[in-house]
């Protein structure tokens, strides 16, 4: 399950940047064992030895990763860990992978497309949906705009105007 993703080396020591999807972003720490996905598809399983939050992200020194160039190498992985290794989740909660691809639609029935991506913004984590025509809609992933989760069904209704981009 991805759950974050290497950005550029920290320091000269092997350490890097990691922009973390977990809440608390901290979160991401607490698994040791991660999986980094290069651009190529190539994957890397790496120990995280040590991590720390750092302004607005983290920072983390990881096995087999010893100085800046090494550190390098990974900038643009992303960071998965084991699906079994992530907590149970409450009655409303979802992860984030598994509503990609869902089909998007409001409350007037109006398909807004299926979901593409998620983007962090300050007010809370916005639903990026993409359409046929390639349209894109920025919905707010949370109450009271995210009205329903069908997993099953494969569709999440929410309350937004299809003309508001």
């Amino acid at each position: 399950m991805e759950l974050g993703r290497i950005g550029a080396p920290f320091g000269i020591r092997g350490w890097v940047h990691v922009d973390s999807h977990s809440d608390p972003p901290e979160g991401l720490l607490a698994y040791r064992h991660w999986v980094l996905k290069l651009a190529d598809g190539q994957r890397l399983a790496r120990e995280v030895l040590d991590g720390r939050r750092h302004g607005a992200g983290l920072v983390a020194h990881l096995q087999e990763v010893n100085d800046r160039g090494a550190a390098a190498q990974l900038t643009g992985a992303m960071v998965e860990v084991e699906r079994a290794a992530l907590p149970r989740l409450q009655q409303r909660e979802y992860y984030r992978a598994d509503l990609i691809g869902m089909r998007v639609r409001n409350l007037g029935g109006e398909e807004l497309g299926t979901v593409s991506h998620f983007v962090e913004a300050p007010a809370g984590a916005v639903m990026v949906t993409r359409d046929a025509t390639g349209r894109e809609h920025w919905v707010r992933a949370a109450p009271p705009h995210l009205q329903r989760v069908d997993l099953a069904a494969g569709e999440i209704l929410v309350d937004w105007p299809a003309e508001l981009d």
